[in-house]
């Protein structure tokens, strides 16, 4: 359970009451265990990945970015959501870690509409301008590079469009003035600035590790 902010008893509850991800997501889950050690946190939680294909499913999304893939979970839930045709574009930096990811996506019946772009996600990022308006986008990667990647995220998203964040609670940190962290500060200001931002409408949920979604006016 990420949500270490919850009571536990309250924690199990809410899992309890969530729909259960299928065989093939827990064999990825498992195997970024035994392969990743105490990286395995950066997976995204269960509960997370469904909110992910419900969220596809309802916006209808077709063109739907991902920025930090990791091993694939994030991805192979956001891609089972799209809309017929829909198209999911993965920005990662490890060549290791995705390649677990590519091998989900054929299990899972997605590599076909996914694609893949290795590099500083900050560069490849700006490849999208120009091109077909993003329905739906999902950060998750390295912290310090939030407010860059949501910029750019914001200036190639369809009216409309949601972009949902992860990790904005930072196990609850943001919270506490005390925690002065360069991380904590990090999220804190990100999440100052995502509320300042005339040209959405957004919500924190206290989902896994704090899940905040954005919607552009």
């Amino acid at each position: 359970m990420k949500a270490t902010y919850l009571e536990p008893a309250v924690g199990q509850y809410l899992l309890a009451h969530t729909a259960r991800p299928d065989e093939l997501l827990d064999a990825l889950a498992l195997e970024t265990r035994e392969l990743m050690g105490e990286r395995a946190n950066m997976q995204i939680a269960p509960d997370q990945g469904r909110f992910l294909t419900m969220i596809a499913q309802i916006s209808a999304a077709r063109n739907a970015v991902e920025v930090g893939t990791f091993t694939g979970y994030s991805s192979v839930c956001l891609a089972r959501g799209l809309a017929p045709g829909g198209r999911l574009t993965c920005f990662d930096a490890s060549e290791e870690w995705t390649a677990v990811a590519r091998r989900y996506w054929e299990k899972a019946g997605v590599a076909d509409r996914v694609e893949l772009r290795l590099g500083p996600a900050e560069v490849r990022l700006r490849e999208l301008t120009g091109g077909p308006p993003v329905d739906l986008a999902f950060i998750d990667a390295d912290k310090p590079g939030y407010p860059a990647y949501y910029g750019i995220l914001m200036s190639v998203l369809a009216p409309g469009g949601v972009i949902l964040v992860d990790n904005t609670l930072w196990d609850g940190r943001v919270a506490h003035p005390k925690e002065r962290d360069e991380t904590t500060q990090v999220m804190r200001e990100f999440n100052d600035m995502v509320m300042a931002d005339p040209r959405t409408t957004s919500i924190m949920l206290p989902m896994a590790d704090g899940l905040t979604m954005i919607r552009k006016h």
